[in-house]
């Protein structure tokens, strides 16, 4: 009797992790997304007005020219061809070929080396403004959560009502004029000499970085205060209150850890939003970055440039929406049991 209960027992199969089963979820999810992304961004490409190879090569362009250039770049092919040639080619990790670039050099150029020329200016940025904004915003919100009421707490709010009413480029043309124009402490533009990097000058960085810091801290605090007051006012802290503990204890070790989940998710929404606010901060500021180059290629209807960052950029921002969902699951132990 005891092997025929236990037979069953042992044929039964495995069960996979619940967090791996999620992740599977989210990337299979992520996927779709992109392919449904990925048909939207060429149809948005195929329906801009004109012809993309005499956009390139100019209304003075001969005949000859244009057909070798739309022959180069598989403009002559039907549209569903063309398609599935651009996706498979950047599944394998080839981003095709620059038009503007093939149409002046006069052989093809990939897009990809373009693009690692910027993509490193654009994820310094990025990575500086992360660096600064989740203490910042931590801080602040905690600050703002512990005065509530108070003077403090108001100034934080309203700063930060105000930071994030603003656009970006009224922002940063706000910084440009007090500390570049009146102040004359920064620069107003972030130029890079030929052959050398960004981190060469630091200093460029600073106003594109507060910027961009402005809006992004600004709903962080936000997020943080709001998280914080709803744990400070729950019975376990005012019972670790009574028990003694100090007050920086009770909010830095209890309070904060229970307010991190929904922040988590705020601070990861911040870090999408750069994606999109970078490319804004880069052109104000004529920032060497993916996102000023973006916004030329689409001027100039560079079209292979424009199809194949734009799913880059799609790609990013819902990997980081995955790596978001991932880790409130992994802080809130409940979650993972409703998997």
């Amino acid at each position: 009797m005891t092997d025929l209960a236990a037979a069953p027992a042992q044929a039964r199969p495995a069960r996979s992790h619940p967090v791996l089963g999620f992740l599977g979820r989210r990337v299979a999810a992520a996927l779709l997304t992109l392919l449904l992304v990925s048909v939207l961004i060429f149809l948005g490409t195929e329906i801009l007005p004109g012809d993309a190879a005499k956009a390139v090569l100019g209304r003075n362009a001969t005949p000859e020219a244009l057909a070798q250039l739309r022959e180069r770049l598989g403009l002559d092919r039907p549209a569903p061809a063309r398609y599935f040639d651009w996706l498979s080619g950047f599944v394998r990790g080839d981003l095709g070929e620059s038009a503007t670039q093939t149409a002046v050099s006069g052989q093809g150029v990939p897009v990809w080396t373009l693009v690692s020329d910027r993509i490193v200016n654009s994820l310094t940025l990025a990575l500086a403004t992360t660096f600064f904004m989740v203490p910042l915003g931590l801080l602040l919100g905690v600050l703002a959560a512990r005065h509530a009421g108070r003077p403090v707490d108001q100034a934080v709010s309203v700063s930060s009502l105000a930071a994030i009413s603003l656009p970006e480029f009224v922002t940063g043309s706000l910084l440009v004029l007090a500390f570049a124009v009146w102040l004359h402490v920064l620069p107003g533009v972030s130029l890079v000499p030929s052959g050398s990097s960004v981190l060469d000058r630091p200093r460029i960085l600073v106003l594109p970085v507060a910027t961009l810091l402005a809006a992004s801290v600004a709903q962080t605090v936000r997020m943080v205060r709001a998280g914080m007051l709803d744990v400070l006012r729950s019975d376990y802290v005012h019972m670790a209150r009574l028990n003694g503990l100090s007050e920086g204890t009770v909010v830095f070790r209890y309070a904060l850890r229970n307010a991190l989940a929904p922040t988590v998710q705020v601070i990861a929404l911040n870090v999408q939003w750069l994606v999109g606010g970078i490319i804004v901060t880069e052109t104000v500021f004529s920032y060497p970055g993916l996102g000023a180059q973006l916004v030329q290629a689409v001027g100039i209807r560079d079209i292979p440039f424009v199809q194949s960052v734009s799913l880059i950029v799609a790609a990013v921002y819902l990997s980081l929406n995955i790596l978001a969902d991932l880790l409130v699951v992994m802080l809130i132990p409940k979650l993972r049991t409703e998997l």
